[in-house]
């Protein structure tokens, strides 16, 4: 999808990271623990080194109270990390949440391009997901594992500072060669990886979607061959990732056993000289085996931020901060009801209108005027791509227009889009229908309606008989309305509008996926119904229709009307 844009994951970044109080304890609670645990082996060390040399027994008690309380620590502390920094992670993930589709509000549909269901999904599912690995995976861990480095290599500095800087410089390779070298390896996969797996869900839904289709014309096995080599594509990316992670964590271990031994050769000098106490000097030797392994998480959270930036990417990419121009913002606040409510017919008037999709180079439709008063049925007709479509998506404020677009004097600009709507419905060239019973299809348009006012708006529709013969009002309309004609949901779409009382209506290419014997017929009953009660009527499309149905025909070419 192209927004004109640039995707800008810091802003999708900085909402997945979690504040307050809760946070805070997740992140002393790791650091902690991550101190604790270098603590408790250096202490051990100590301890055994020490009690070698047969002290007395005081010598050793603060030291042994120190080795427990630093495994019960680290224990606990691990613990209270884990609970809390979940615990506030996934309820940011629900602020998360809450703001993507927020924003996709005022995105969809106009501003989604040519974004594919399956790979929409991905993004709004499985990237948002992954957002919650940067404060559990990333952020916490960086923190605890670089105020653990400092205060260790302060720590050993004290017993040897020779030491100090050998656990220094294997803390810095350490680095270097974790986070550095494997985040450039990484860096172009975690990308095209999060895309193919989007494009995988978008393949096996249109697959599974037009399924009889391809094996009709005998295309299905290669239809998923091609299924199959994307994701075995997939697959292969996340083993090399796996690879990658595989080597960086024995890396990593590597240069801590180079620390260990750097440390005993600078130290043993001294020690058997006298000018360094031997249980010291074993109390910094130690303390890299247990550094290491907290310090080896530092190079995992920099792959896992590569990975998160990619998914807030796609995020951001899809339901953007900042809104492309050319798309309605949908308010915060909701609409005054007193808004929703209109009693009488409303007069359309459009003058001037002109519409440029976000990022489009020239406006798809120019300089459009025209009028539709009440009890009034135009058609507005033309050739696929002459703007038809987008001047619907004009009129119900899914796109933004220059010019004047007015209800009944009102500026369409100055009202709240849900206003708008409450005065144009749509029904769109593919109109949705739910995997839900037919009376659950109708109730969200009125969800007072009783069950008498469903089946009598069902029979101004030519839906009664088809419904009895069903079963009722209980029966399914299957997965996308698969059990019902491309007619048939045009005319549930309908009832569902003369449901909700527009004054103003628009039928997109109603007679899109209907039989071209029973166009008219489908035709005339959706106009001769939709005009009742003063309602006026806009039919687009580009096909003619029956002079007797209508009040005057426009007609368009090139994003213009011509006479």
């Amino acid at each position: 999808m192209s927004t004109g844009q640039e995707a800008r994951p810091g802003s999708v970044l900085r909402l997945a990271m979690p504040t307050g109080s809760g946070w805070a304890k997740a992140v002393a609670a790791g650091v902690l623990s991550a101190l604790c645990a270098v603590a408790l082996l250096a202490a051990s060390g100590y301890l055994i080194t020490r009690a070698a040399e047969h002290p007395p027994i005081l010598y050793l008690t603060l030291v042994m109270v120190g080795v427990r309380a630093f495994a019960l620590g680290r224990a606990a502390l691990r613990y209270v990390d884990r609970l809390a920094g979940h615990d506030a992670s996934f309820r940011q993930l629900a602020v998360v949440r809450t703001e993507m589709y927020r924003r996709l509000v005022s995105v969809a549909p106009a501003g989604l391009g040519t974004t594919g269901r399956g790979d929409l999904v991905t993004r709004l599912v499985t990237d948002t997901d992954r957002l919650q690995d940067l404060p559990i995976r990333v952020v916490g861990p960086l923190v605890s594992a670089g105020t653990t480095a400092v205060l260790s290599v302060v720590a050993v500095a004290f017993v040897s500072l020779p030491a100090a800087l050998v656990l220094l410089v294997a803390l810095l390779v350490a680095a270097l060669v974790g986070s550095v070298v494997t985040a450039s390896i990484a860096r172009s996969s975690d990308r095209a990886t999060a895309a193919d797996r989007g494009h995988v869900a978008d393949l096996v839904l249109d697959t599974v979607r037009t399924l009889d289709v391809f094996a009709a014309y005998g295309s299905l096995d290669e239809r998923l061959r091609h299924v199959e080599e994307l994701d075995r594509r997939v697959t292969h990316a996340v083993r090399r990732r796996a690879t990658v992670e595989s080597l960086v964590g024995a890396l990593v271990g590597l240069v801590g056993g180079g620390a260990v031994i750097g440390i005993l050769a600078v130290g043993a000098p001294n020690v058997a000289s006298g000018a360094l106490d031997g249980p010291l000097w074993a109390l910094a030797v130690f303390v890299p085996l247990a550094l290491f392994e907290v310090v080896g998480t530092v190079p995992l959270a920099v792959l896992t931020l590569r990975r998160v930036r990619a998914a807030a990417e796609r995020v951001d990419q899809v339901v953007p901060s900042a809104l492309p121009d050319g798309l309605v913002e949908e308010p915060a606040e909701p609409a005054d009801p007193a808004d929703l409510v209109v009693d009488g017919p409303v007069t359309l008037s459009v003058r001037g209108m002109t519409v440029r999709w976000p990022g489009a180079e020239r406006a798809a439709v120019q300089d459009v005027s025209f009028d539709l008063h009440p009890g009034e049925v135009v058609v507005l007709e033309g050739p696929s791509g002459a703007g038809k479509s987008t001047l619907v998506d004009a009129l119900v404020r899914f796109v933004d227009h220059r010019g004047s677009c007015t209800l009944d004097g009102v500026e369409a600009r100055a009202m709240h889009p849900d206003a708008v709507r409450a005065r144009i419905g749509l029904i769109e060239q593919d109109p949705f229908v739910f995997d839900q019973s037919i009376r659950q299809n109708l109730l969200f348009a009125r969800d007072t309606a009783t069950d008498d006012d469903l089946l009598a708006v069902l029979d101004r529709v030519g839906l009664a008989a088809w419904v009895r013969a069903r079963g009722g009002l209980d029966a399914s309309v299957g997965e996308r309305g698969g059990l019902v004609s491309g007619g048939q949901a045009h005319r549930l779409a309908l009832a569902r509008a003369l449901l909700h009382a527009f004054p103003v209506l628009v039928l997109d290419e109603p007679t899109a996926d209907v039989d071209p014997d029973l166009g008219d017929r489908v035709l005339r009953d959706l106009v001769t119904t939709a005009r009742g009660a003063g309602r006026s009527v806009l039919v687009v499309s580009h096909v003619p229709v029956p002079a007797d149905l209508v009040t005057r025909t426009l007609r368009m070419r090139d994003g213009r009307l011509v006479t």
